[in-house]
């Protein structure tokens, strides 16, 4: 059996490069979609796996005015001084539980999301504490079921906010919710939506709420819903240059170009038999004499192991497949006989640009979304930003 190991001072183990002209890029095609709206980018999750303070200045640097998060930690993490955020841009989370970090947020002049009372509650003590009102943008739930608050209660919710704005406690910045299904074309849901937060903004601006911006626009809505756009725009997964689905077009047809390229160093490449096992359970069994390469990624990276005999990889032109079962830290791919040296790259996924899979490739070998496929990329990936630092 031949076999070759990778000499030292071989490239990384594997690396995510992030390319920031494209996420500039993507920014301004989704202004274009949205001209007439602010556009929030939505960075939560480290910018989708991206890398949340790179990507929120590429995209303020393209136009955006807002920043997104989930967490107030997020939040916070883009009010440091290290992230380079300007301080004149707006910062929006929404995941509060109870006990929150309300004081500091608002002390960062954070907006902070209420579906309910018990938080509407939290927010003005904390303001209390803070000597200085809330930025407070209240969430309906008009047909997600998820955050927000239910058609129902939000008579209580409106009129209890704005009480605590007549006592100059906080100050209703924004109404907003979000789609259930607006990455399928068509969903009556989507109809039924846009209405329940027609009549939920029009019940509270005749009580008083003055809202700076209204929005419910994510990124399909951004780019197929010109009727949802109202005052702000949310785009996630297509500032980073994924499609939100098949259904509604390619990065390629929507003007989006993919910001992340996936890569690995072989580490290994040798020779096998006929009837050789690869990986735990031997599901894969090579069908005769062949060479094998060891790609250093495994699940610990983010790697699906859903994506077992079935994830594809670019190797010296070539698109390999997974062979047998994808482990904690790295996975096979029969090379055919051919005889790459130790080092040479695997591209798991890009834009495709030199033929090479993309994230949706991988969803779709997956059973899942492509947003999952880039979001789930781990620690241990290192991120190279390149073409950063530049003007919109």
């Amino acid at each position: 059996m031949k076999e070759t190991v990778a000499p030292p001072g071989a490239e990384l183990r594997a690396r995510a490069v992030i390319d920031l002209a494209a996420v500039r890029a993507n920014v301004r095609t989704l202004r274009d979609r949205a001209p007439h709206a602010a556009l929030m980018a939505v960075v939560k999750a480290d910018g989708y796996g991206h890398g949340a303070a790179p990507c929120a200045r590429a995209a303020v640097a393209a136009g955006a005015t807002w920043l997104g998060t989930a967490t107030p930690q997020e939040a916070l993490a883009l009010r440091a001084p290290g992230a380079g955020v300007p301080a004149d841009v707006r910062i929006m989370c929404w995941l509060w539980t109870p006990g929150g970090p309300w004081r500091e947020a608002i002390e960062a002049d954070v907006d902070v999301s209420v579906s309910g009372m018990w938080a509407l509650e939290e927010a003005t003590r904390a303001a209390r504490l803070a000597g200085r009102p809330a930025r407070v943008q209240l969430k309906a739930d008009t047909g997600l079921g998820r955050a927000g608050c239910q058609p129902r209660d939000w008579p209580e919710l409106v009129t209890a906010a704005v009480r605590a704005q007549a006592e100059g406690l906080l100050r209703v910045t924004g109404l907003w919710s979000h789609f259930a299904c607006a990455d399928e074309p068509g969903h009556p849901s989507i109809d039924a939506q846009l209405s329940q937060f027609r009549e939920m903004v029009a019940y509270a601006e005749a009580r008083g709420v003055e809202p700076e911006v209204r929005h419910i626009a994510n990124s399909p809505a951004t780019l197929t819903l010109p009727e949802s756009h109202f005052d702000l725009v949310r785009p996630g997964i297509a500032l980073y240059g994924v499609s939100p689905s098949p259904a509604i077009g390619t990065p390629q047809e929507l003007g989006l170009r993919p910001a992340m390229t996936l890569s690995a160093s072989l580490s290994l490449v040798k020779h096998v038999p006929g009837g050789h096992g690869v990986s735990y359970g031997h599901h894969y069994v090579t069908p005769g004499e062949t060479t094998l390469g060891l790609v250093p990624l495994g699940y610990a990276d983010g790697i699906p192991r859903h994506a077992s005999s079935a994830g594809p990889v670019l190797v010296e032109g070539k698109w390999r497949t997974v062979a047998g079962r994808v482990a904690m830290d790295q996975f096979v791919v029969d090379l055919g006989g051919d005889e790459p040296g130790p080092g040479a790259e695997a591209i798991l996924f890009g834009p495709g640009d030199r033929g090479e899979p993309t994230a949706e490739d991988w969803a779709q070998a997956s059973g899942t979304i492509a947003y999952e496929i880039v979001t789930r990329i781990g620690t241990r990936v290192p991120r190279v930003h390149v073409n950063g630092e530049q003007s919109g």
